[in-house]
């Protein structure tokens, strides 16, 4: 790929979530230029990964569906998949940014037949599934991929199987000859929107997530339901295979807390009353299945106010209002038991469980100190609105702690910023011009 031919009118937008597609569609939308960067060889982000989303328990396509559409119907957008930024220079209004673009040995010939995967025996870790599987070295991203094209890994280069997947591909599509590419991408403003990443659960030693199978993450909760996730839809417990029924939620597993993450992720308390409603999504109405919550305090707002009274009426619904002290497990069957002290009434408990869910806390993928340009950043690593920032601004998760109707709010303001900065560069040049 040659170097991409842009000008400081250019709005250059870093992530391909759900708040870069925003972003970048409604500066598009406005007539402006665009390039979209994606670090991951699909676009979508943490969104694509959910198994539904508020604020109407939406699935991930009700909403990327309609912003694939727009982004392909719209020649002002270029996106750029596998890509990185490795450095920004210049100010507003005047960006030169270098970009790396990792080889995905397949072109766009690919039709997303499958023949490659079928001769290819070798597997890597599934990172959309957060490696809770494998999946073949040649492979689709997820099955709502864009672009829908598959890709090699790189580890498969150079082996037998690399080219036995180059020989049965009928439409020419793989390259085994692809290399490294470097980019040099003239802007006048940059929308960062690297989105969020889930903290590290085995950070939190008293929870055990690196020590007890059925303790897993909120965002691994989600992949186990859908059904192209690693249990195909079903909430099985990773030590046995066994049906999840006696389920606990502990609320603010690593926000809120000085030794790790000390803000509110906001997304949490809603993201374990969903999560509750899945068990009779999954059972029935009137299985055996129930939930337990572990919560400091809940914290939803606005219409979600509305969902958690709902999810309270629910009898099969437990709330405990308690900072869950330990959890361990019992040898003799692989249940969990959570102890603690419920503060209302301060009882001890010891409570048995088939698995134990941690709605784990939100950080910036990349925080703001480690993006290039000395970007300022509030104390948990968010870019902050900032004067000194010039015309790189956060949008969506890269900002704050945000749920997916805010995510793209943020990232509505994000656009209206850099067309406001890039309108100015505009008049500049034509008063110049007119001198």
């Amino acid at each position: 790929m040659a170097d991409v031919i842009a000008s400081n009118e250019t709005i250059l937008v870093v992530g391909a979530g759900i708040s870069g597609l925003t972003a970048a569609l409604e500066a598009a939308e406005c007539g402006k230029q665009v390039i979209l960067l994606e670090k991951n060889p699909a676009i979508g982000g943490r969104v694509s990964q959910l198994y539904r989303y508020f604020p109407k328990l939406c699935k991930p396509a009700c909403g990327l569906e309609i912003n694939v559409r727009r982004l392909k119907a719209n020649p002002r957008v270029r996106l750029i998949t596998m890509a990185e930024v490795t450095a920004i220079d210049g100010q507003a209004g005047d960006y030169t940014v270098s970009v790396h673009i990792r080889p995905r040995f397949v072109n766009e010939n690919c039709t997303a037949c499958g023949a490659c995967a079928e001769v290819v025996n070798q597997e890597i870790e599934d990172t959309f599934n957060y490696n809770m599987g494998t999946v073949k070295a040649a492979y689709l991203p997820h099955n709502a991929a864009y672009p829908q094209r598959y890709l090699l890994d790189p580890s498969l280069i150079g082996s037998p199987e690399a080219q036995a997947a180059k020989a049965v591909c009928k439409y020419d599509a793989i390259d085994l000859e692809m290399q490294d590419e470097q980019l040099q991408i003239k802007a006048g403003a940059i929308i960062w929107a690297t989105g969020w990443k889930p903290y590290d659960a085995a950070k939190i030693q008293a929870y055990g997530y690196d020590r007890f199978e059925n303790v897993i993450t909120s965002v691994e909760f989600e992949r186990m339901m859908d059904k192209y996730g690693p249990t195909g839809g079903r909430l099985l417990r990773p030590s046995d295979g066994k049906e999840a029924r006696n389920i606990a939620f502990i609320q603010c597993a690593g926000s809120r807390d000085q030794n790790h993450l000390p803000h509110c992720s906001r997304i949490c308390c809603m993201a374990s009353l969903k999560q509750s409603t899945y068990l009779s999504e999954q059972y029935g109405q009137d299985s055996d299945a129930r939930a337990s919550i572990y919560y400091i305090d809940i914290r939803v707002i606005d219409r979600f106010e509305d969902f958690y009274r709902k999810v309270q009426a629910d009898e099969k619904v437990h709330f405990i209002k308690s900072k869950v002290a330990s959890v361990v497990e019992d040898s003799s069957n692989g249940d969990v038991i959570l102890h603690g002290v419920n503060t209302e009434g301060y009882h001890r408990y010891a409570n048995h469980h088939d698995l134990c869910v941690l709605a784990i806390g939100m950080q910036p993928s990349v925080p703001a100190s480690k993006i290039n340009g000395g970007i300022r950043g509030d104390s948990s690593g968010f870019i902050e609105l900032d004067i000194n920032n010039g015309a790189i601004f956060g949008a969506g998760c890269a900002s704050n702690a945000l749920d997916v109707n805010r995510a793209a709010q943020s990232a509505t303001a994000a656009a209206l910023y850099a067309i406001q900065t890039v309108n100015r560069v505009a008049r500049a040049e034509q008063t110049m011009i007119g001198e």
